[in-house]
């Protein structure tokens, strides 16, 4: 962080290795369950928390973390996967753990914010080592400079933020439960029948584009790409999963190409699925496509429809057999279509389900985006919190 020279009165300059320490007390996986073991497949990505485990590593040790420390993966740290504990478990090696060397000194949460706040991450990046599997530079870490405000300020910043992360995590809440609720219908309704059973009346056998259209992305001129607002916001693979995107565009472009919020996007590279838009107005790039429903048919249903077919590729990708995904690929599926009257009724019970689910994406990337440029403002002091004494007893 490059801490300023005019630091608030009673703020004091250090460094991340005079505050803190790596964990090294380790920990039997035979004591550990998936749920409480960490890894960098299980630490999700953008500071979004952990996942049950898939499996527990085969190894005689592993590094033993407590309630507070916190986790940073250390392979390709651009991914941001830092999550500050709030459970007792043990971590891989390629999991750094951090801990205060004093908490009367520094505050754990506040600790937290300082490793997953973007300077702290960037500067890990520029300081990596190798090329293929860039891993973080312990040494260098220890390097990276803070300005420490005294403990009821840590304290108070920390309780800020954090109401912007709780704030955020029950917009998600709500977002899984209404996705759950959508599918749970979806399934009820279309699930039952495949290629083959005796369908309903009105039902048969067809392709995807009974009911969708698919628009593919613009070769946009990487030439005209600016990270300063200019022009559009570009949507690449990359952006469809985040709903942010940090790449303009000047170039002009036709009308056909403009996203907005709650188009169904996938990749036909590596994001093999359906993704609800929740970004902004931008343009479409090559190699990414949209699902454009029919007029009877809703966002939702689209969205759960090509769930099952774009999976397969998901699963093949890895392997010879796909991956890249084309048109030729979509034009292949074949699969059963409801019938109208169907497809409408569904219509009319899921928009409003698909309208709160976006709203509340929308909702969710405006807080992230005044959280993390709160962050250092807050950090350097340049933004001070009132009322210290009664947030930090609180």
């Amino acid at each position: 962080m490059g801490v300023e020279n005019n630091i608030p009165e009673g703020w004091v300059k250090s460094t991340i290795g005079e505050l803190t320490y790596f964990i090294g007390e380790k920990i039997s996986p035979t004591e550990l369950t998936v749920y409480n073991y960490i890894s960098t497949e299980n630490l999700l990505s953008d500071k979004k928390g952990v996942v049950v485990s898939s499996n527990l590593p085969n190894v005689s040790k592993v590094n033993e973390f407590r309630i507070g420390d916190i986790l940073f993966s250390n392979i390709r740290t651009y991914f941001k996967k830092v999550w500050q504990a709030n459970i007792n478990g043990g971590a891989s090696n390629d999991v750094l753990i951090f801990r205060p060397l004093d908490e009367s000194q520094l505050n754990k949460s506040y600790l937290y914010r300082i490793i997953s706040s973007d300077l702290f991450i960037d500067f890990t990046v520029k300081t990596a080592k190798g090329t293929k599997m860039p891993r973080g530079d312990k040494n260098a870490m220890k390097l990276f400079r803070v300005a420490l405000p005294p403990l009821p300020e840590q304290k108070a910043i920390a309780k800020v933020l954090t109401a912007f992360d709780d704030k955020i995590e029950l917009l998600q809440a709500q977002n899984n439960t209404l996705e759950t609720m959508a599918q749970t219908i979806f399934k009820e309704w279309f699930g039952k029948y495949q290629i083959g059973d005796e369908l309903p009346e009105g039902w048969k056998v067809g392709d995807i584009y009974n009911v969708l259209e698919v628009q593919y992305g613009y070769p946009f001129k990487s030439k005209l790409f600016n990270e300063n607002k200019e022009g559009l916001p570009l949507i690449r693979i990359r952006d469809i999963r985040k709903g942010v995107t940090g790449f303009y565009t000047t170039e002009d472009y036709e009308e056909e190409y403009i996203i907005r919020p709650g188009d169904v996007l996938a990749g036909m590279d590596a994001v093999f699925e359906p993704y609800l838009w929740s970004g902004g107005k931008g343009l479409l790039n090559q190699r990414a496509c949209r699902f454009i429903p029919k007029d009877f048919v809703s966002r939702i249903f689209v969205f759960e429809f090509m769930k099952p077919h774009l999976s397969f590729y998901e699963k093949t990708k890895v392997g010879t057999t796909v991956i890249h995904l084309g048109k030729g690929d979509l034009d292949f599926i074949e699969t059963v279509i409801p019938d109208k009257e169907s497809l409408l009724k569904f219509k009319t019970l899921s928009t409003p389900i698909e309208e709160k689910i976006i709203n509340n994406q929308q909702e969710i990337q405006s807080l992230t985006k005044t959280r993390d440029t709160l962050l250092p403002k807050l950090m350097s002091g340049q933004v001070r919190v009132k009322n210290l004494k009664q947030t930090s007893d609180a």
